[in-house]
């Protein structure tokens, strides 16, 4: 449930559970904003422009122009946009719930817990960088219990927090890879699958490395819930409309971050090409960043 911060530091469907039948966009989208799904992921995206452009500006073989850069981090601010991700997203959250699972789940988070668990939700997602930062190396902390980490390496499973990080971004990357080689001149076809390969290449790694600071960065949003009120939140998402919550939350993030990864590299595209006609000259062949092919694991400190 805790995932949006992290978008804006490595940007971010989990193939568990699939709801028996789907429900329309109105329910779907009353339960979206039960969970304050909008503002968690809002909070992630301004950041996103100037993350893209440094991937690019670090690749010493792209060699890129100011100006160029400069496009890049336009297309991201078009293509990281909450209109951009709220229609596919919707879409698929109403794809993968079900009747009971969407009455459970109002039940839950309508209830004084749920509601301290959203507002959590949405305080870690605003923390800013540099706290979020601090909180995934360790350096800022809750207290804790042995018990209280076991409750929480529970919730960080149960939820496939690390998973569903993970896959969306590898997606993202190979969205915007594959954007970047058709205003490039390249072949998106070759680009897509070398993509996919090295994403699936390094995603057992990333799994690995990035576990420990999603369990303290939950640990740290949920610092003010009370070992009890954790049981009750594992009891929820360990239940089958929990399970189904859980699954339907990860593909809508999916389908959403997916959408603005597919944006960015379209945008992207056009800005490389139309700098290239105002040049004369063929669009660079730029080859995506291998931080956005291959995100490099996070390394908890």
């Amino acid at each position: 449930m805790i995932r949006f911060a992290l978008m804006s530091l490595l940007w971010l469907t989990v193939n568990v559970y699939a709801a028996e039948s789907t429900v329309d966009i109105d329910t779907a989208a009353k339960l979206y904003q039960a969970a304050a799904m909008r503002e968690q992921v809002r909070a992630s995206l301004g950041a996103m422009p100037q993350h893209i452009r440094q991937l690019f500006a670090a690749d010493s073989s792209a060699k890129l122009s100011e100006t160029q850069l400069a496009a890049i981090s336009a297309a991201a601010v078009r293509g990281f946009r909450i209109d951009v991700f709220e229609a596919p997203a919707l879409q698929a959250f109403a794809d993968h719930l079900d009747a009971a699972t969407v009455a459970k789940s109002q039940t839950f988070l309508s209830s004084e817990l749920g509601k301290r668990v959203v507002t959590a939700d949405v305080a870690l997602a605003t923390l800013g960088e540099a706290n979020i930062d601090k909180v995934m190396n360790g350096e800022l902390t809750a207290p804790s219990t042995p018990k209280r980490d076991a409750l929480f390496d529970k919730l960080e499973r149960a939820t496939h927090s690390t998973e569903s990080t993970v896959q969306i971004f590898l997606n993202m990357g190979q969205a915007v890879a594959v954007g970047t080689a058709i205003g490039s001149g390249m072949d998106p076809t070759s680009v897509q699958e070398r993509a996919r390969k090295s994403g699936e290449a390094s995603r057992a790694g990333l799994e690995e490395n990035m576990r420990l600071p999603m369990r303290r960065f939950m640990a740290y949003g949920y610092r003010d819930l009370s070992d009890a009120d954790l049981r009750h939140v594992l009891t929820f998402v360990q239940s089958t409309p929990g399970k189904h919550y859980v699954a339907a939350y990860n593909e809508a993030m999916g389908a959403g971050f997916d959408a603005m990864g597919r944006r960015t590299g379209e945008q992207l595209g056009e800005s490389l090409r139309e700098l290239a006609l105002a040049e004369m000259a063929p669009p660079p062949q730029t080859m995506p960043p291998a931080g956005i092919v291959a995100p490099p694991p996070v390394l908890p400190h």
